[in-house]
């Protein structure tokens, strides 16, 4: 893990974590699993877990619902950022995202290189932000739910994560739409 832990106290965030398959259900989803245990025992809050169909319009109306939510702070999703004609989380997102962390895609791909070498480049993890929330895109294999928690969101959603993180910019991810308030 690369940064270090400061003396800070430690703020859980409420993480909603959503599977995108045509075949998975709550019950056999072990992606969706590891990534809700893994949040768990970092001391996060599971605001909630859901299945939804690689469909472009299905992922959109769950991502903006959640995204809308109080009770959310992060969406982590697993699936559908392959190639195949069923993959279209990507699709999905891009058409939502306010902003696009592209950081996240080149440091998922710098773990994953280490583990899997060149077929990496047939992930397209992505990120950004959608309603002034985080929304992170995982691959939706296990292990590379595991590579995307320990390696990249497990410390950046930690606050006491030096130099910096993602918790200490919540509070100024809707600055644009406050100001266009005033």
């Amino acid at each position: 893990m690369h940064g270090s832990i400061g003396k800070r106290e430690f703020i859980p965030v409420k993480i909603f974590v959503l599977t995108i398959s045509d075949s998975r259900t709550l019950e056999d989803d072990k992606s969706g699993k590891v990534l809700a245990d893994r949040l768990e025992a970092a001391g996060h809050i599971l605001a909630g877990r859901a299945v939804v169909k690689d469909d472009v319009e299905a992922i959109r109306a769950i991502v903006s619902e959640q995204t809308r939510s109080d009770e959310v702070d992060v969406l982590i999703s697993t699936g559908g950022t392959g190639l195949t004609g069923f993959d279209v989380t990507v699709e999905a997102m891009h058409g939502l995202f306010d902003k696009v962390i592209d950081g996240f895609s080149v440091a998922f791909h710098m773990i994953s290189w280490e583990k899997i070498g060149p077929s990496t480049i047939q992930s397209r993890a992505t990120a950004g932000v959608v309603n002034s929330k985080y929304v992170f895109c995982l691959p939706g294999s296990p292990g590379a739910c595991k590579d995307g928690w320990d390696g990249i969101l497990g410390t950046q959603l930690d606050y006491r994560s030096l130099p910096c993180n993602f918790v200490e910019m919540m509070p100024r991810l809707d600055e644009h739409m406050r100001r266009n308030k005033s």
